[in-house]
């Protein structure tokens, strides 16, 4: 067995790996109103050409990534990591942030969500099957829980799976899955049996996307993009070596994914809103339409950007707590919420600063460009939980607040009967 690596002989080992196949990142030039992008969509949304060519370039950077020993830092050796403390991962993050790579977008669900809940729950057979070519990027996967009567409500999905020998045969509809198109693989949460309680009759598989019976179709938004699908399964067969956890156990697959999901949204930009809020550009823009000296409206920006360093802040000691160790907790609730309602709040501001320039393309820099943000706002409030799902896991689990009652619990019914 040899010998783990200093954490300054691996961070020296990963910055020659980075200097010889990777550039360095430009410095952060000075925002200056009308130059470079003025693209601040909240969606990433390109055209099939593009966007099957980014994706080629994010599968090839993971590979070679993996093949030079930063492509699992952290994770388990016998499935293809290399057992070092997050530290380590941690490092390398921080080196690569550096340089100039490809988008690695394509694998936050995949790395951020599906791995973990395999690594959790998987079969053997499964782990070894999937976790070095997720890691690697031989294999994109996707979240398939949502469905069209059951979006807010995962517990009351009807996609079903029937035992038919070592294989289970899966029929039903999904929707809103991001990254289907492009997945070789999903996570799917299907009711197995339908007399038990809706939370207890559930089971999670992995399901091969390009299995017989698989339809992906493309959802058109109203920001004009297509970045979700909705999938149709007809009598999909999977192996029971596919299965993740227990039979009807799925309820505790899919909170184990959930609260990835969370971290993952929380750490994408639910604090600090990156360059869009910077003082900075706040500022330009505001002097660039003669509102610098708007006493309301100023104060409306300054509000908004106080909200977000609030909420990175706050955010930043959930991460840091999983980075030690701790498992995602409810406070990633809190994160999302906050991203939700701080772009809410900042997308509608910008509504009032541009007045109809944000429904015109005139051509101007830094207007109709916003309107992308505006209509993908919405999206953002469904994606990972809905803000209502959001509010009553606060309440119940960080405020302590009882339970709201659902219309199929004990106390629902006693309350009917009494009625």
């Amino acid at each position: 067995m040899s010998e783990q690596p200093t954490l300054e002989e691996f961070t020296e080992s990963a910055r020659n790996f980075l200097e010889a196949n990777a550039t360095h990142r430009p410095p952060a030039s000075e925002f200056v109103w009308g130059q470079g992008s003025d693209d601040v969509a909240v969606f990433d949304e390109k055209d099939s050409e593009a966007e099957l060519a980014e994706a080629a370039a994010a599968r090839a950077w993971r590979a070679k990534r993996f093949d030079n020993g930063v492509g699992w830092i952290s994770g388990p050796k016998e499935y293809g990591g290399h057992g070092l403390p997050g530290a380590y991962e941690r490092a390398y993050s921080a080196l690569e942030a550096h340089y100039e790579t490809p988008s690695m977008g394509l694998f936050t669900i995949s790395l951020g969500m599906v791995a973990p809940t395999i690594l959790a729950h998987g079969t053997d057979e499964a782990k070894s099957q999937y976790l070095r070519d997720l890691y690697r990027g031989d294999t994109v996967a996707c979240q398939l829980f949502s469905e069209p009567g059951a979006g807010s409500d995962l517990a009351s999905l009807q996609a079903k799976a029937v035992r038919d020998g070592d294989e289970w045969i899966v029929t039903g509809q999904k929707v809103w899955t991001s990254n289907a198109h492009l997945s070789e693989i999903g996570e799917i949460i299907c009711r197995t049996d339908p007399e038990m309680p809706k939370h207890r009759g559930l089971t999670g598989f992995v399901v091969d996307m390009t299995a017989p019976g698989v339809e992906i179709r493309p959802l058109r938004q109203m920001t004009g993009g297509a970045s979700f699908n909705e999938v149709f399964f007809n009598e999909v067969r999977i192996p029971d070596t596919h299965r993740l956890g227990d039979v009807n156990g799925g309820w505790g697959v899919a909170l184990t994914t959930l609260m990835n999901e969370r971290a993952s949204i929380g750490a994408g930009g639910g604090g600090g809103g990156g360059g869009l809020t910077s003082p900075r550009r706040i500022h330009a823009m505001l002097e660039h339409f003669g509102l610098a000296n708007d006493a309301v409206v100023v104060d409306q920006a300054i509000r908004i950007y106080s909200q977000f360093m609030v909420a990175r802040w706050t955010n930043q000691r959930a991460l840091d707590k999983i980075k030690a160790g701790a498992l995602p907790g409810p406070e990633l609730s809190t994160a999302k919420l906050s991203l939700t309602n701080n772009l809410k709040a900042y997308s509608e501001w910008m509504g009032q600063v541009l007045g109809p320039r944000i429904i015109a393309d005139t051509g101007e820099w830094g207007t109709y460009a916003w309107s992308k943000m505006l209509l993908g706002v919405p999206g953002m409030r469904v994606a990972g939980g809905t803000d209502e799902i959001m509010k009553n896991i606060v309440a119940e689990r960080v405020l302590g607040l009882p339970k709201d009652p659902g219309i199929d619990s004990t106390t629902a019914f006693k309350d009917l009967r009494v009625n």
